[in-house]
């Protein structure tokens, strides 16, 4: 699959109290997807990283494709401008709406509901039902202790060695399509060792 046949599902924030770093992120990050001729997946919203990465994308003429629940429409937190949206029922079904539109996840920093996404994208690779690459873009540092978490889960055999292969840690948006052009290929023979033994 070419970078330009891609639809990239990026987990990111609605804030706009955070350090603006982690919005000028965002907006580069959706340039670059734009610039390559990837599809960007996102939450919808227009507000903070969110909001950035909507505007980075568009700017560059690229194709962004939110999913956003109904609730949120409603408190009239969605974005006008996006090349389709699609207003879903509940925020389950707005996550497993995104995931299925992903060749690839990219998780920038954010709160509960941006760690919630990137878990499950996560765990469902972990179970083979989702096989593209994941990248973290680490700004600032900010994933370094989830990521110490994560190799903790790892040292104390809760997951598997080769479990850590399933993401990519970068520190900054340039590096994100090299890394998920690079990424470890993941098949459901993960199965095999997802229960470790």
């Amino acid at each position: 699959m070419t970078l330009a046949e891609r639809s990239i599902v990026v987990y990111c924030a609605s804030s706009r109290g955070c350090d603006a770093e982690f919005h000028d992120v965002a907006r580069r990050l959706g340039e670059i997807l734009a610039g390559a001729g990837c599809s960007v997946v996102y939450g919808g919203g227009r507000a903070g990283s969110m909001g950035a990465l909507a505007e980075g994308a568009l700017a560059k003429g690229g194709r962004v494709v939110g999913v956003i629940p109904k609730f949120m429409v409603d408190l009239e937190w969605g974005h006008d401008d996006l090349s389709e949206l699609h207003v879903v029922e509940d925020m389950r079904t707005r996550k497993h709406e995104m995931l299925t539109r992903a060749s690839a996840v990219v998780a920038l920093a954010g709160g509960t509901g941006t760690l919630e996404e990137l878990f499950e994208a996560i765990t469902l690779k972990r179970l083979g039902l989702f096989l593209g690459p994941i990248v973290i873009v680490n700004t600032k540092g900010y994933y370094d202790s989830l990521i110490a978490q994560l190799q903790a889960a790892i040292d104390g055999r809760f997951m598997d060695e080769r479990h850590e292969s399933m993401w990519t840690v970068v520190g900054t948006p340039e590096e994100v399509l090299p890394a998920i052009e690079s990424s470890a290929s993941w098949g459901a023979d993960c199965r095999d060792f997802a229960v470790v033994r």
